[in-house]
């Protein structure tokens, strides 16, 4: 499976790069034109969009063409890709776009991010603490697909989250939609080894 990762450079976002450090085939984009993301989307199975975004799309932080790298436009090549969409209110694009997919709702990188969004005071180093394991224990699943990396993300993070307010807060807004052949393959195989 040909991977694309699409990761604008900016140092606030540089932990992201732990979910695809070890992956292999893979193809990563952090600065281009619109005519290059479009081409690559076009040319990769798989497409990991990753950095500071909002409901409309992910920025382009100023290394790519355009206030957004990702956004409606390219929905239509996104539909039918193995995506991952994290950045803050991912959720609100993929739904209005019936995108499938991992995903993230709001998240927390960032300690300013854990005061604007009601959090008690927290210290950077919980933030990092949150962001360095959320991205290690994707990227650790991810090459066994979308389910298994959701499933190790809701074992994993998730019991982190209980000594770290920053992961409870993100590991809430972490979800999971895949192609119904998919689920149904899934749901048979569980129903057959029972």
């Amino acid at each position: 499976m040909k991977t694309l990762i699409i990761h604008p450079q900016d140092e606030t976002t540089i932990f992201l790069r732990h979910i695809y450090r070890n992956l292999h085939n893979c193809t990563l984009l952090k600065n281009g034109s619109r005519i290059d993301v479009i081409s690559q989307i076009i040319d990769h199975d798989r497409i990991f969009m990753l950095g500071h975004g909002t409901p409309n799309g992910l920025l382009s932080v100023g290394q790519f063409d355009g206030q957004y790298v990702i956004d409606d436009t390219i929905v239509p090549i996104l539909s039918n890709k193995e995506c991952i969409f994290i950045w803050c209110n991912a959720d609100k694009f993929v739904t209005r776009n019936k995108l499938k997919g991992l995903y993230s709702g709001m998240f927390i990188s960032e300690v300013m991010e854990a005061l604007l969004m009601g959090l008690p005071p927290v210290s950077q180093k919980t933030v990092d603490e949150s962001n360095f394991l959320f991205a290690t224990v994707l990227g650790q699943g991810i090459e066994l697909g979308l389910y298994h990396a959701y499933h190790m993300m809701m074992v994993v993070y998730e019991a982190f989250s209980s000594r770290n307010i920053v992961a409870k807060y993100n590991v809430q807004r972490l979800y999971l939609i895949v192609w119904l052949s998919i689920c149904m393959l899934y749901h048979n195989y569980l129903i057959i080894s029972d």
